[in-house]
């Protein structure tokens, strides 16, 4: 559950993307008739209107997390934090000049934030932000927690560069198969990473035994 209530925003997203890519028209006519006065010239074309309702939906998707843990008196995760200050700033760039550009961009500041707040932590205030999250629910050595600090390191570096390299190189003028990487590729990364790292620490699990 808590896998399906970290990726809502993003199926949001993408369910949005597809029901505006296939009513481009109507929703052109949403976008124009709503928010014209926050939208540079005043109108989109409809080729533009899929990015622009997709976007809306994931700040909507986002701001619903923070109030859904709020009103339940749950501690909003920093990295949530993170994700929503990034979707306002460069979703409110792509709503308003509509250029898909930079909220093509949001996901790799996202991992690359994360990184930098990882490395900060261990480097700086000597904090391992891997252990401190899992630390309650498994023991493990110490090389070992600096070694999964490091590994979660680069994986949020290399996706970041993978979505650089996915969005304005392999994809750069096809944004409906950046969004179908964005929410099949990225989640499918992820998912190998985490099985990859399961095998890894049962193995350390079981030399502690």
């Amino acid at each position: 559950m808590k896998f399906l209530f970290d990726i809502f925003p993003l199926l949001v997203f993408f369910g949005s993307y597809r029901w505006a890519g296939g009513n481009e028209d109507a929703a052109a006519a949403l976008v124009n008739g709503h928010l014209s006065g926050v939208i540079s010239g005043g109108a989109i074309l409809a080729s533009q209107a899929p990015i622009i309702i997709a976007t809306i939906a994931g700040i909507i998707a986002t701001a619903l997390q923070i109030a859904y843990l709020l009103a339940r008196g749950r501690k909003v995760d920093g990295a949530l934090w993170v994700s929503m200050v990034v979707f306002l700033f460069f979703g409110g760039l792509t709503i308003y000049f509509h250029d898909d550009d930079f909220i093509k961009w949001k996901p790799t500041i996202i991992y690359w934030s994360f990184a930098a707040a990882m490395v900060i932590a261990y480097r700086f205030f000597g904090k391992n932000l891997i252990r401190a999250a899992m630390e309650k629910q498994i023991a493990l050595p110490d090389e070992v927690w600096s070694r999964l600090n490091t590994v979660w390191v680069l994986f949020w570096v290399a996706l970041g560069l993978l979505n650089l390299f996915v969005a304005f190189v392999l994809f750069k003028a096809d944004t409906n198969a950046w969004v179908s990487f964005k929410a099949f590729g990225v989640t499918g990364l992820m998912l190998v990473f985490f099985i990859a790292q399961g095998f890894y620490l049962s193995k350390h699990i079981k030399d502690e035994a």
